[in-house]
């Protein structure tokens, strides 16, 4: 009976432990994501479009995640359409507690905006997702893909490796925190979080059209 009794509270503080360390983990989870110490630093601000009409949609996006990559024909169908009349915008909400080269891919999406290939850099991102997705060298990959974009290989590197990029990625994390967004792709349309974002160019196009009629 004595090692019965034994036996349980073992089991009990392994599970209690086991809930402490996920809890740890979680709270950790935002830490990379959250710019508190470095409040004055503004968020990216990657738009497209010359939004005649005054409508703002703002992706937040993680470019290790399948389900984004999913989105992109869908994201590109919304610009291409919309290209005259709202702005489209993308800020970076890497979710490295899954996706552990995220944060990666968004400092050289930032260290290629700041050679004016931000968005080359994000369609490329993209489409080759599963070739860096689980690579263990993927600075190497970036690399080449700053190479393949004609970037300043060393400037990128310095860029890539900076204090002040990690800090605008943080700030991108901490604005979606504070939109509402827990996943990726999340979409805020006119400073509203959209709940269960449509899955094809006509879903959003309901939305972003009655959102112009209201804004005109």
């Amino acid at each position: 009976m004595n090692k019965q009794f034994v036996a349980i509270v073992v089991v009990v503080l392994v599970g209690l432990f086991g809930i402490f360390y996920f809890n740890k983990d979680s709270a950790n989870a935002p830490a990379s994501g959250d710019d508190s110490s470095n409040s004055q630093t503004t968020g990216s601000n990657h738009t497209l479009g010359k939004n005649t009409k005054n409508v703002t949609l703002v992706e937040y996006g993680d470019f290790q995640c399948p389900a984004c990559a999913a989105y992109e024909p869908v994201v590109q169908e919304i610009r291409e359409k919309y290209q005259e009349e709202i702005s489209f915008q993308f800020r970076h909400f890497p979710l490295q507690q899954i996706h552990p080269n995220a944060r990666a891919a968004s400092r050289a999406a930032e260290a290629a905006g700041l050679q004016d290939k931000f968005w080359e850099m994000h369609d490329l991102l993209y489409e080759q997702q599963q070739v860096w997705s689980s690579s263990t060298t993927v600075n190497s990959i970036f690399e080449g893909y700053a190479q393949q974009l004609d970037l300043d290989i060393e400037q990128y590197k310095q860029d890539f490796a900076s204090e002040s990029v990690n800090d605008v990625i943080n700030a991108d994390f901490s604005q979606g925190t504070q939109d509402g967004v827990n996943s990726t792709p999340s979409f805020v349309l006119q400073g509203e979080l959209i709940n269960d974002p449509p899955q094809d160019i006509e879903g959003f196009s309901e939305l972003i059209d009655k959102a112009i009629a209201e804004n005109n």
